[in-house]
């Protein structure tokens, strides 16, 4: 059985021994129920890893553990990078995106406000809903072993994913009707990957033709139409494979 994973920043990781506290430590201690001798794993979400053994709880009775650090590895930044850029869904589907998401790989989320969006983020609201997903993609990473947390960009308008489209190596808008297939289209070795998905209503025309003209691919997925919350994580898993990097 593999060792859980917990995030701490990485100046704690440089020592020999890493003190989980706060919300971690709880989670270790109370949750998990960790007990000396027992691994366990420490990320910093950049690509550092602690691999550590408890050693103990924290003294004085507080919820955590002190655990003594047994090696250190980095591991490289993923390359191709893969970047979502993903339409605003209704209720907790974006939640639900993003962990799937997460657990498959993606490096980078991008919230777009598509015209056809029926959520809106504005002011409080907006914070919450993104500090939701943040958080969900850090929890997700820490289910998922991975030793870099993804990125989750504050709301994109769709001139920043145009924008975004112009500068990757390759940029692909999913859209039901095109003539191109995901799994044959030719992808480059390296370089960042940018996959659109579009809202439950599909991308306008105007949107379409704006993310053509900064260079996007429109892409069908298969002959079925996914929801927004799904299509993301299933064109991630074809781009992964394709890439290489599940290999």
């Amino acid at each position: 059985m593999q060792p859980p994973v917990f995030l701490a920043d990485r100046a704690a990781l440089e020592s020999d021994v890493v003190v989980l506290s706060g919300a971690e430590g709880r989670h270790a201690a109370t949750v998990r129920r960790l007990r000396p001798g027992e691994r366990a794993d420490v990320a910093d979400g950049a690509g550092l890893v602690a691999e550590c053994v408890v050693a103990g709880s924290l003294r004085g009775g507080a919820d955590g553990l002190e655990l003594t650090v047994l090696a250190r590895r980095q591991e490289p930044r993923p390359d191709p990078a893969i970047t979502v850029v993903q339409a605003l869904p209704k209720g907790d589907r974006g939640e639900l995106a993003v962990e799937e998401m997460t657990e498959v790989g993606v490096d980078r989320i991008v919230p777009w406000a598509a015209a056809r969006s029926v959520t809106v983020w504005q002011g409080a609201r907006g914070e919450r809903s993104l500090g939701k997903w943040r958080l969900t993609a850090r929890e997700a990473a820490k289910q998922s072993r991975r030793a870099w947390v993804p990125e989750v960009t504050g709301l994109a308008a769709t001139a920043d994913v145009a924008r975004l489209a112009g500068e990757a190596a390759c940029a692909i808008v999913l859209e039901p009707g095109a003539a191109v297939s995901l799994g044959r289209l030719s992808l480059p070795e390296s370089g960042d990957l940018l996959i659109v998905v579009g809202p439950e209503g599909g991308v306008t025309d105007e949107e379409s033709a704006a993310f053509q003209a900064a260079g996007a691919t429109g892409c069908r997925l298969g002959p079925t139409v996914l929801r927004t919350s799904t299509a993301g994580t299933v064109a991630a898993a074809i781009v992964l494979t394709r890439s290489g990097r599940w290999s």
